[in-house]
């Protein structure tokens, strides 16, 4: 088959180039998905140069995340049949004309949907469903804190804040365009702040009266811990999804741990296990899809792609990405 693979492993973006591969075969309890869409995450670009670690057995061709078709069902797989329309989320091995998963990992692919915007749901909104919903708890009335509101995981989590009754959702992001893409979208950010000029902690001060903000998501680590430890409120909880500005903080006072009763808590996707990873995706499955429509819909929770490329033009893909351009996904389509 043909999948788009990595010169001497890892590399710099010319590395990635579209060559053959062998065809993976399903294993008991898994499909094999003939792949139309992928969408591409900022963990391709972290492993693409050999810095993220990837859990065992998972595929070393990059993407988690696509839609296509049932092209073949392995040993003791019932609920699908080949042809059915699915969309899901793999361990790796999106890049390609084929795919192998856990027959858990898939979802039918809603028929309002296109397959760009289905491709581009598993990774962002699962992420964000798991520390926003899972893990955070959040509820009717918080008040949330967003950083990188404007990529697709911060998106998805906007949302879903709102979904979930949040009273205010203050968004994050470094430039106007996309403050104000934030504020204008559907259920998007109620508030927004520029970290890089705006003490984000005092706007989220501001905006909750004083009370501060019951949940956040962080991607960005060091930078952001101390003002993140400021602008939550009593019994608030901090799910950290990154480390984009380093994992080490000089000189913290565990004291607002203490007297805030602060919960905080890290947290991965890909690495966990193929049973963590079902009972996630029938959870979303139940709870949420079905308030999804496309970017053109009325619905409560919207797709948003920036750009489709050719995977012919993966290269091109991949810088825009690094770029830090994109408001929404950035897919590629397996032609």
């Amino acid at each position: 088959m043909r999948a788009i693979l990595i010169k001497d492993g890892k590399g710099p973006i010319e590395n990635l180039y579209l060559g053959e591969t062998e065809k993976p075969g399903p294993k008991p309890g898994e499909v094999l998905v003939k792949v139309k869409v992928f969408g591409l995450n900022r963990m391709d670009v972290l492993q693409r140069e050999g810095k993220y670690p990837l859990p065992p057995g998972a595929s070393t061709i990059l993407g988690v995340e696509f839609s296509g078709h049932i092209a073949g069902l392995g040993e003791g797989v019932t609920d699908w049949k080949e042809g059915d329309e699915v969309f899901g989320l793999a361990y790796g091995g999106a890049y390609a004309e084929f795919i192998t998963l856990p027959e858990t990992n898939v979802m039918k692919k809603p028929s309002h949907l296109s397959w760009h915007e289905a491709a581009s749901i598993p990774e962002n909104f699962l992420t964000a469903f798991q520390a926003l919903v899972v893990i955070a708890e959040v509820k009717k009335g918080d008040d949330v804190l967003i950083h990188a509101g404007a990529s697709g995981v911060g998106v998805a989590a906007i949302q879903l804040a709102r979904l979930y009754g949040a009273n205010t959702v203050t968004a994050t992001a470094s430039t106007q365009d996309k403050l104000d893409w934030l504020l204008s979208i559907p259920n998007g950010a109620t508030h927004v702040v520029n970290y890089k000029t705006e003490d984000f902690a005092a706007e989220a001060k501001k905006t909750t009266g004083g009370k501060g903000v019951d949940v956040i998501i962080d991607f960005v680590g060091q930078s952001h811990w101390q003002k993140n430890i400021d602008a939550l409120a009593a019994d608030g909880r901090m799910t950290m999804l990154g480390l984009l500005s380093g994992g080490e903080v000089e000189k913290f006072s565990l004291g607002p741990l203490l007297y805030k009763r602060l919960r905080i808590q890290g947290s991965t996707l890909r690495a966990r296990s193929p049973a963590y990873q079902g009972d996630l995706v029938r959870k979303f499955r139940d709870g949420v899809l079905s308030h999804i429509t496309g970017s053109a819909g009325d619905g409560e929770v919207r797709t948003y792609i920036h750009k489709t490329y050719p995977w012919t033009e993966i290269q091109e893909a991949h810088r825009e990405m690094e770029a830090n351009k994109n408001s929404g996904k950035i897919i590629a389509e397996v032609v």
